[in-house]
């Protein structure tokens, strides 16, 4: 099978190339923003004209939080925009769209894990992108899988986990925030589950939600990976006071993988 995959410079991207080699079934072909670029409905269809692919894995997504607030267009041209255009794509060309969406399309008020099935109500501007762009896979397409995830880290790109383990060699205090409570999820995991779904093509398309741990704070997260990576006695953990960002953030983003 001939599997394209967008946005492939990301953490998922680059944890899906790590493990491609061991499919041997599956010929990959890993196109970053430079060589496909979402936005833009030629490019797009430049590379499925070429490609026969049979699947799409779409990693591509603008997912700054706070500057979304402040220029949304961006977090929507991406999100929402770019998603409409692979799914048209995929449409004409009979290709399985697997897009990764985020616990951020809820609003975090629920007391229990949000399932699949729960309403999503998106409170800021990047979790309302991506809702958008959920909806019009939806809309467009039969054969897609949407999975949502939360609080992704890897060893690459940039994320809490290695933003903790830099901090902790540097400073000796770090203020966490424990107002929100969520499930941290290794991408390396997320992109094996991926791989599942196109080797073992019995599961019904729809949406699901995947992470691989427990549920925890960002404030317990620290002191985990700072005890994993023997920091923890280097470094003080401190809650932190008055935790305020400009884009508002779901307190509850525990998602039940199912």
């Amino acid at each position: 099978m001939n599997i394209l995959v967008t946005g492939a410079n990301g953490q998922l991207g680059k944890c899906l190339k790590k493990i491609a080699g061991t499919y041997d079934a599956l010929n990959f072909n890993f196109m970053d923003s430079k060589a496909l670029d979402i936005t833009k409905k030629s490019s797009i269809n430049a590379a499925f004209e070429s490609g026969h692919f049979d699947y799409c894995i779409n990693c591509a997504a603008y997912t700054n939080v706070e500057q979304a607030e402040k220029t949304p267009e961006r977090a929507f041209a991406v999100n929402a925009d770019g998603v409409k255009n692979i799914a048209t794509a995929c449409k004409n060309h009979d290709v399985v769209l697997i897009h990764v969406s985020t616990d951020y399309v809820f609003d975090g008020e629920k007391k229990s894990p949000y399932i699949a099935d729960d309403i999503p109500n998106p409170i800021n501007e990047y979790g309302r992108s991506k809702l958008l762009g959920e909806q019009y896979i939806q809309e467009i397409l039969d054969k897609y899988y949407i999975i949502r995830t939360s609080w992704l880290y890897s060893e690459y790109g940039n994320n809490f986990y290695k933003t903790i383990v830099n901090k902790g060699k540097t400073e000796s205090v770090l203020y966490i925030t424990d107002e929100q409570t969520g499930c941290p999820t290794n991408a390396n995991n997320l992109a094996k589950y991926i791989l599942r779904l196109i080797t073992s093509p019995k599961t019904k398309y729809g949406i699901y939600h995947f992470t691989d741990w427990q549920a925890i704070t960002w404030y317990d997260f620290a002191k985990e990976i700072l005890k994993e990576t023997n920091l923890d006695g280097k470094i003080k953990v401190e809650r932190a006071k008055n935790y305020r960002t400009f884009a508002a953030r779901p307190r509850n983003s525990i998602l039940k993988s199912s």
